[in-house]
């Protein structure tokens, strides 16, 4: 499928739980109305996050508290277009042992008694074909079937599998979020329509990566954005941009130094078809203004991001 689609200028928009804000009251709204303001973004990623108990669970859940009910998702969703921003919607899932999803991993020879690739899909498919149904009765522009699941990646049948279910309950835009580093290593970037990453590259390794990035945009002739992408406010983190476990002093001026490079570089490349960043909490006023996380808010960088998504990107605007 191609299709026309313009530079994505986005933000991934998480739903988190909080004990005085509901998923989709009037706080949550004004969050994502002042997202649109302070940085000046066209489409916004909402991400919901089901759960599986270990990386070798089989079963997901997404239907507990953590997640925003049906009826809360429209609810944001109609708003969200509403204030006329384009509307990607992400179900990603984590682990509540606090393990990273890349490491969600079975025996590719099932064995009785053991955990296997086959009851997980089974679950996974269930929670994305809930949310592909969902995505297309709200309208939303593209779906990302998965995020950083790396150990899944190789199990190429049964991706091609649920895409092809996903297909007849959705006929937008589809995409999957791979890691970084990762861009090549998945050999099913023809079942989609859109190639993406997260993003985390150090902030002096950028060209050499775009290279490499390009190789796999051309080979399968798919546009290309990140789907992820932005540090934590900790002096050292411009090098190592996914570590989220990285300990350092705040440096609020590295936040903005990276993103100013990573924006700097990519005009170089119009190949490049938008950004997300990572990311802005619906519930984003509980926490303290001046963090040492991903956020923007309050922030050196902010300007940078509404700077750049203020730019034209003409150049950029088909998919074709």
């Amino acid at each position: 499928m191609t299709q026309d689609f313009e530079f994505i200028k986005g933000f991934t928009f998480r739903f988190e739980p909080s004990e005085t804000q509901t998923f989709a009251g009037e706080e949550t709204k004004a969050s994502l109305k002042t997202l649109k303001e302070e940085t000046h973004i066209d489409t916004v990623v909402m991400a919901v996050v089901a759960l599986q108990d270990t990386p070798h669970s089989e079963s997901i859940d997404y239907t507990g508290s953590h997640m925003p009910s049906d009826d809360e998702l429209r609810e944001m969703i109609v708003y969200g277009k509403s204030i006329g921003l384009r509307v990607i919607l992400k179900p990603m899932v984590n682990c509540r042992d606090g393990a990273w999803r890349a490491w969600i991993n079975f025996f590719d020879k099932e064995v009785p008694c053991e955990p296997k690739w086959s009851c997980w899909f089974e679950s996974y498919t269930k929670y994305l074909m809930h949310y592909a149904g969902l995505a297309e009765e709200c309208g939303c522009e593209m779906l990302i079937i998965g995020c950083e699941l790396v150990m899944a990646e190789r199990q190429e049948a049964r991706w091609r599998e649920l895409i092809k279910k996903l297909r007849s309950v959705y006929t937008g835009l589809m995409t999957y979020n791979t890691d970084k580093y990762q861009e090549e290593q998945v050999t099913w970037w023809d079942a989609l329509d859109v190639i993406s990453s997260s993003g985390y590259y150090p902030i002096d390794r950028w060209e050499e990566n775009l290279a490499r990035i390009k190789v796999v945009a051309d080979r399968f002739h798919k546009p290309f954005f990140f789907a992820e992408c932005g540090i934590p406010c900790r002096r050292g983190s411009a090098g190592r941009p996914n570590d989220w476990t990285f300990e350092g002093p705040m440096d609020l001026e590295e936040q903005r130094r990276y993103y100013e490079k990573m924006f700097e570089v990519s005009r170089n490349h119009p190949w490049i078809k938008g950004f997300v960043c990572w990311d802005w909490v619906s519930n984003y006023l509980e926490y303290p203004v001046i963090n040492d996380g991903y956020s923007v808010y309050g922030k050196p960088a902010v300007s940078v991001i509404k700077a750049f998504y203020s730019e034209n990107h003409k150049e950029h605007q088909s998919f074709v």
